[in-house]
This record gives structure tokens, C-alpha cells and sequence, in this order.
């Protein structure tokens, strides 16, 4: 007795299809939830920032998707251990506050020897973070190596609050998104 090809057709999917979900229920599955809401107010302390910086790198930001504290080695994203002592040096003319604000709201601004761009601009969406959070990330980076000396009052650079001071060519020409590759071949290390 010959079986027909299209029975042994339906017999091969129905068998394929019962494998694959038979095989796809044995792979643990991640519950996701939205991000928490951040609570911010004007009278938040250093601590408090730095505490709530931690948790927005480790939350709502991603950032520990890519960057690492502490690791050597075959790494994506630069290792963040010590940042805060780098970042007063890596550009000349930047101070540490004005370097951490730049690799936030322009990561592809100046990229670190050895890494590739990458970085997604956290202040847009697909993570969107508030100006407020982004202050409280770099409070908490400030303290990977040094002293976190954020407040509620500091004026981030490149945020909505900076006042219009000058900028490097680099950040103007991503801004008004006239970036070159020259530009970028000036690119040697951020965060």
C-alpha cells in the first residue's frame, strides 16, 4: 500500500509543527514589564540620585545590556569601571560633567579607540529617558571612580535646560545632522 504524497506532506508539517512547539515550551520564557515610573523631585540629594542612577542603568536605561563594571577582555561597549577618572581627560576642553553628557545625549560624537558605535541616543525613543534621568545616571557614573557631585540644580550640558553655550563642532554638526566623516575619523574614545 502506497501512502499519498499530500497525506505524507500533512504528516511531515503535523510532525515538524508538534517538534517545534514541543521544543519552544522546554526554552524558559522572561516575563517583561514596563519600566518602573522614576519618581523625581527638585529635593533629591547626591545619594538619592546616585541610588536611583543605579537603577535606571540597570532598569529602564539598558545600559548593562552593553557596558559592563568591572570586566576585562572581549567586551561590546567599553567597561564603565573608573569612568569618572577618565572622563575629565578623555576630550580636551571637556570637564567630566560636560564628557558624560556628550556619551549620553551623543554617543557617536566621540567613540572610544578600539569600540564602534552603537550607543542609541538614551534621551530619544526607544528608551527615552528624561532629562531628570539622565542627571541621575550621570550622578551614579560619577561615582565609578570619583565622587558624585550631581544635584537637581546642576544644568546638564546638551540637555533641555543648558543654556546655549558653545559646543564642540562635533556635537553642533550632530545636532543639526550635518555630521561627516571627518568628523568621525576625529572620533577616538568616550565612556
Amino acid at each position: 500500500m502506497q501512502i499519498p504524497v499530500p497525506l505524507k506532506v500533512a504528516i511531515l508539517t503535523i510532525a515538524a509543527t508538534g517538534f517545534y512547539t514541543y521544543v519552544g515550551q522546554l526554552v524558559p520564557q522572561k516575563e517583561v514589564h514596563p519600566p518602573e515610573v522614576v519618581e523625581m523631585s527638585s529635593d533629591l540629594s547626591t545619594a538619592d540620585l546616585v541610588e536611583i542612577g543605579e537603577g535606571i542603568m540597570s532598569g529602564k536605561g539598558l545600559c548593562f545590556t552593553c557596558h559592563t563594571v568591572g570586566k576585562s577582555g572581549a567586551l561590546r561597549f567599553p567597561d564603565l569601571d573608573g569612568v569618572a577618572i577618565r572622563a575629565g581627560s578623555r576630550r580636551p576642553g571637556y570637564d567630566e560633567l560636560t564628557y558624560l553628557a556628550e556619551s549620553l545625549y551623543h554617543p557617536d560624537v566621540f567613540i572610544v579607540e578600539g569600540f564602534s558605535a552603537g550607543m542609541p541616543q538614551i534621551s530619544k525613543p526607544p528608551i527615552g529617558l528624561t532629562d531628570d534621568e539622565i542627571r541621575a545616571v550621570i550622578a551614579y557614573l560619577q561615582t565609578l571612580g570619583g565622587q558624585a557631585t550631581m544635584t537637581m540644580d546642576t544644568v546638564v550640558p546638551f540637555s533641555a535646560a543648558a543654556p546655549d553655550g558653545p559646543l564642540s563642532a562635533a556635537s553642533e554638526a550632530v545636532d543639526d545632522g550635518t555630521a561627516t566623516g571627518s568628523d568621525e575619523a576625529e572620533v577616538e574614545g568616550a565612556a
